[in-house]
């Protein structure tokens, strides 16, 4: 427990982001989970519809700063070539 008041109220304020961000990480791992299935199954146009959330929603967290911009651009270019890979 923190001591000081900047402390704090930097405590209260963490709390506070962290339960406003994870509805956004959950649909990022929901998401990446489905992509990662649809791959394992080889059903080609299942896995673009997948990978097509999967990017909306890597797009929607790095726009309300819940993940960064490279993380996102990341993660969409390691899935882009893992659904090239299975064509």
């Amino acid at each position: 427990m923190p001591n000081i008041k900047s402390a704090k109220k930097r405590l209260r304020q963490t709390e506070r982001q962290t339960e406003s961000n994870a509805p956004f990480k959950t649909r990022v791992k929901s998401t990446r989970r489905k992509f990662q299935e649809s791959l394992k199954a080889g059903d080609k146009a299942v896995s673009d519809e997948a990978y097509r959330s999967y990017c909306s929603a890597l797009d929607k967290a790095a726009k309300k700063g819940v993940i960064c911009k490279n993380t996102a651009s990341r993660r969409k270019g390691r899935a882009a070539n893992a659904l090239r890979a299975i064509a």
